[in-house]
């Protein structure tokens, strides 16, 4: 019997920070992408809802690796919210549940219940989310018209500032930790204020190290393509290390160096005490991610010589 073949695309590395245009899923734009690129191996970190745009991180290649680190890193959001209405997804998908007269709220009113919001509060995920109950997403359960008991979740709001009150819409700049379902937040606030509330326009602006000015659209993405071709798409691309990039680095030489990549922590001197650190062989070429075990020493954690 011949083998199966199979179709095998560019073995590229690297990390797009994609601008996701509105009412495509994270998983849809993908897919896309990785056309595109022709990949071979592609993920994304953290899925963006179809009415949501802004930044979602494509890992290709050996960067899918660290791709858990930006699921776990902070996010940042616009967010316009809609007083007066609350819909079944707590966005402006769903269907309008309830409807509460929202003219008599002021900017006052809306500025008085923010520091409710700040700091470390607790959050129940939305029906409508990739949340799992019992081994089943909790949005299938919820296109069955079933709503189950969920366990709220400690998050952290660290900033949340009131950009613009237009009422009944207003918006909101959110700083959050991970976990953080900003619909939940809108609609909670609408609950705060009496009158119910629902997300008519989401963008997230950054994940983790990535920041708004190095976004590239789908047409950036095309016009690269019909200009340089591959490589005008491969310029786009970022280097592992850059996902990593609000950890300090530690840089080893080639003893260290060696013993790591075997899986043994080292010892590096004026290494931070604490916490999670990129690491640099020799030449400065990155060749993982480590974290600082109760010995001081560097511990690897994840190394390229072992991913694939």
């Amino acid at each position: 019997m011949g083998k199966r073949r199979r179709r095998r695309g560019r073995n590229i590395t690297g990390i797009l920070l994609l601008d996701k245009p509105l009412g495509l899923t994270s998983n849809a734009a993908l897919q896309e992408v990785k056309h595109l690129y022709k990949a071979q191996k592609a993920g994304h970190t953290g899925s963006l809802d179809p009415l949501a745009t802004g930044m979602l991180p494509l890992c290709f290649g050996n960067a899918t690796k660290i791709s858990a680190f930006l699921l776990d890193a902070d996010k940042r959001y616009q967010v316009r919210v809609k007083l007066g209405e609350t819909t079944s997804t707590a966005d402006a998908e769903g269907e309008i549940i309830e409807s509460t007269p929202a003219d008599h709220i002021t900017e006052a009113d809306v500025l008085a219940v923010l520091p409710r919001f700040t700091g470390e509060i607790e959050q129940l995920p939305p029906m409508y989310s990739a949340v799992k109950h019992k081994g089943q997403r909790l949005y299938q359960l919820a296109r069955q018209g079933m709503e189950v008991e969920r366990e709220a979740r400690r998050i952290t709001i660290f900033d949340l500032r009131l950009t613009r009150f237009e009422g009944p819409e207003f918006d909101l700049e959110v700083h959050c930790s991970k976990g953080t379902y900003v619909r939940t937040l809108a609609e909670d606030m609408g609950k705060a204020l009496g009158v119910g509330a629902h997300v008519s326009g989401l963008r997230r602006t950054q994940v983790g190290p990535f920041r708004e000015e190095g976004m590239v659209t789908m047409e950036q993405l095309q016009q690269a393509l019909e200009e340089e071709g591959m490589q005008g798409l491969d310029n786009l691309l970022l280097p592992i290390e850059a996902g990593l990039a609000h950890w300090p680095a530690v840089h080893l030489g080639a003893d260290s160096s060696f013993y790591i990549k075997q899986g043994q922590a080292v010892q590096v001197p004026k290494a931070p005490t604490e916490g999670w650190v990129r690491i640099y062989g020799v030449d400065d070429e990155f060749i993982g991610a480590g974290e600082i075990d109760e010995d001081g020493l560097v511990a690897p954690r994840r190394m390229l010589a072992n991913l694939g």
